[in-house]
């Protein structure tokens, strides 16, 4: 039987995505073996916002470059992460995050790459997982390499800046980015803290806007690709290239893809199925259908 999609795609100039339902990607997908690639979408239920839904406000993220070349903009970052990352340290995987738990045990996904740093899909029970922007509990010296963890780092920042989580709002009055960054003015009399081993730059182990993914995890997120029959994107818009390669890669081998997403995306184009809807509970359909 041949696949066709609810509803025909619009006509137009350029390509548009073909629109379906959860039951299209049920059928599209029944017998095939997936790989996931996740965004911040998935985690908007775990009350972790994402960056380009569309009830999401501006955000305007700190680069790579200006991360390492500006004093300045460091001690703004680690003031605002000082708050933010405490908000992610208590946030707990949603129902699309054991859906694709449940998925994985039954030997319908082969695993996941997620641009997410939460690790809520580890917590979650995930087993194979790719962090490929990295993960927000861990540090990194720039000049030794030196790794520490970021509750070590929170300890050191506390005792270097007293009263300065009790001087801004509770965290949960903040506003909080996917990167564990948080909305906070003013910064200035932060004290950031050099490495313990040899007074380098410390940077989350986080993959930065104009930072490349170390090739080694690109890789394997390519193999992880390859290995499934069939590729499913869940709450991302993949607006930068780090995501998207991998929606070039399973089309161009001639995979199915399916899009899970509220709103546009930069690989409608090359979808089989778009499916515009909430991502927790498609994904959980999926897994009752499928597992």
């Amino acid at each position: 039987m041949t696949w066709r999609p609810s509803q025909p795609p619009p006509s137009g100039s350029g390509p548009a995505p073909r629109t379906g339902t959860v039951e299209d990607a049920v059928e599209l997908l029944r017998g095939l073996r997936v790989t996931a690639l996740t965004g911040a979408g998935v985690s908007t239920d775990s009350g972790i916002p994402d960056y380009r839904g569309p009830d999401s406000p501006p955000r305007n993220p700190m680069t790579y470059q200006q991360f390492v070349q500006d004093e300045a903009f460091r001690r703004h970052y680690w003031a605002r992460n000082h708050v933010g990352w405490q908000h992610v340290h208590r946030t707990h995987p949603n129902e699309g995050h054991r859906a694709l738990v449940r998925l994985e045990e039954a030997g319908v996904l082969v695993g996941l790459i997620t641009q997410n740093v939460d690790l809520l899909h580890e917590d979650a029970g995930s087993r194979t997982v790719i962090d490929l922007h990295g993960r927000y509990d861990r540090v990194i010296c720039l000049q030794c390499g030196r790794v520490i963890s970021r509750e070590h780092l929170a300890e050191r920042l506390t005792a270097l800046n007293p009263g300065f989580l009790e001087s801004v709002t509770e965290v949960g009055d903040v506003e909080i980015a996917p990167d564990a960054d948080a909305v906070i003015e003013q910064t200035s009399h932060f004290r950031p803290a050099p490495c313990e081993f040899c007074g380098g730059v410390l940077k989350p182990e986080i993959v930065y806007f104009g930072e490349n993914v170390p090739r080694e995890r690109v890789d394997r997120a390519y193999a992880l690709v390859d290995e499934g029959d069939a590729l499913l994107v869940a709450g991302s818009s993949l607006t930068v290239m780090s995501g998207l390669r991998f929606v070039r890669h399973a089309a161009k081998a001639g995979k199915p893809v399916v899009i899970v997403n509220r709103g546009a995306t930069r690989g409608d184009p090359l979808a089989t199925l778009k499916v515009e809807a909430g991502v927790s509970e498609t994904l959980a359909t999926l897994a009752d259908a499928l597992g």
